[in-house]
């Protein structure tokens, strides 16, 4: 599957604000996917954090007061984690909010291509960088095996290499893996 067809089946209306009635906190991330032959952009987080810390996850975070929307947020929080700086024009669209269950944020992801990403600068929130090939690593998708969350409807895990991504990333690629299907 080449980028145009993986732009066409994930572009949609942006709509970077969420009605926020207390019970979550909001958060956001970004879905970079990149280069012709197509990599999606992870990351794994030190062991150290207090949230999510070991975990695969997409550059994101919280809503701050400086951000306007939510997409300020994912914009601003993947300049900090990855050194990229993405235009707003670039985001092609997003998926449906995803909640974490541990943390209790609502993160909304929005998604974006790019020809090529390079000159990675992690911050102290990024242990290491994961460049993946979209479609074989969509293709490890795995239900009923969440092994942090398995009193939940959706379960799934996705692996790299000895990586294994579950949780609130899990359920954003399962979002991608239905809209490409």
């Amino acid at each position: 599957m080449n980028l145009g067809k993986i732009r066409d089946s994930l572009t949609s209306e942006i709509n970077p604000n969420l009605v926020n009635n207390n019970e979550t906190k909001l958060a956001s991330v970004l879905i970079i996917i990149f280069a012709e032959s197509p990599k999606i952009l992870m990351i794994k987080k030190p062991i150290t954090m207090n949230h999510h810390g070991g975990e695969i996850a997409f550059p994101g975070g919280k809503i701050s007061d400086e951000d306007n929307d939510l997409l300020d947020t994912a914009l601003r929080e993947t300049k900090e984690e990855t050194g990229i700086t993405v235009e707003r024009e670039k985001i092609i669209g997003q998926l449906e909010p995803v909640t974490t269950l541990n943390s209790g944020f609502t993160i909304l992801p929005f998604v974006c291509i790019l020809d090529k990403i390079e000159n990675l600068m992690p911050n102290s929130e990024v242990d290491e960088f994961l460049e993946i090939p979209l479609i074989t690593f969509l293709e490890t998708l795995a239900n009923d095996s969440d092994p942090e969350h398995n009193s939940i409807q959706e379960m799934y895990t996705f692996t790299f290499e000895d990586h294994l991504i579950w949780g609130a990333s899990a359920r954003m690629l399962k979002q991608i893996t239905t809209k490409l299907k």
